[in-house]
């Protein structure tokens, strides 16, 4: 009876053991799958869309008074004299687009880029660049108050610039071949600003279409194809530094020869 009585006690212990030990695991399941739930971050899908509502400027146009091929004695500071008609430098442009766009406060202006580098923005026709020696590529086009390029056969001037004696054509450049001219976006954004980012670009002797021509668009590691030139917005962007890549390429997808097809950027955004 006594040797019954321990194998009795054992088992009990066994299954008291057991059922301790299946609830202590319950428990613990339970407590990583709350911890998992607690860490899941959801990330906003990144879209790209269409850009509408912006006044066209059809009559706009930008010019500047200097032969195809600008050659300059010496390096330095160099005046820049355009002239813009039907278009007005500094006002704020109409419509929906600089309430959900990041919105210059000075107002419309010129983008000024050199060798496909960042551009500066101009309020005034006139004004000094210091332009280092060599051949440079230079683009300039009239911008909205919001960033968005007008686009339009005489809103943008192209020049290629000798500055210097002996200057070293390092890029090979060709201005009349299909050329990819980025702009937006560019630096940082926070607030509302981060919500909707224009993507702009200009395109030089070349269209775009389903059957030819486009632009590839990476943004982190999603990939769009563009077919139109228009402007676009950029949503569901994360916060933090977003990469920007941008590719002009054929009809089979191969990308096409020039200095500045291939133009890779980065931007941050901020609470």
């Amino acid at each position: 009876m006594k040797i019954k009585k321990r194998i009795l006690t054992t088992g009990a212990l066994t299954l008291a053991l057991l059922t301790f030990s299946c609830k202590n695991q319950n428990k613990e399941d339970n407590t990583t799958s709350n911890t998992e739930e607690e860490v899941v971050v959801e990330v906003p899908d990144i879209e790209i869309q269409k850009l509408t509502d912006s006044p066209e400027y059809k009559d706009a146009s930008l010019s500047l008074n200097t032969d195809k091929v600008m050659e300059i004695a010496e390096e330095g500071e160099i005046d820049f004299n355009f002239t813009v008609e039907n278009y007005e430098l500094g006002a704020q442009t109409a419509g929906p687009n600089p309430q959900i766009l990041a919105n210059s406060g000075k107002g419309q202006h010129i983008h000024f880029i050199l060798d496909n580098q960042p551009y500066s923005a101009h309020y005034e026709a006139s004004f000094k660049k210091e332009i280092p020696k060599g051949v440079h590529h230079l683009v300039a086009f009239l911008s909205r108050s919001y960033h968005e390029s007008v686009k339009n056969d005489n809103s943008v001037i192209v020049r290629k610039l000798v500055i210097g004696d002996e200057a070293e054509d390092v890029l090979g450049i060709d201005v009349d071949t299909p050329t990819l001219i980025y702009s937006r976006p560019k630096g940082e954004y926070s607030g509302k600003d981060t919500e909707s980012v224009l993507l702009d670009f200009f395109v030089l002797n070349t269209t775009l279409s389903e059957d030819g021509n486009k632009v590839r668009v990476t943004v982190n590691d999603k990939e769009f194809i563009v077919t139109e030139w228009v402007p676009y917005v950029l949503k569901g962007l994360p916060k933090g530094e977003v990469k920007l890549k941008l590719e002009l390429i054929d009809n089979q997808n191969n990308p096409i020869d020039g200095p500045f097809n291939i133009v890779e950027r980065s931007i941050t955004l901020k609470e």
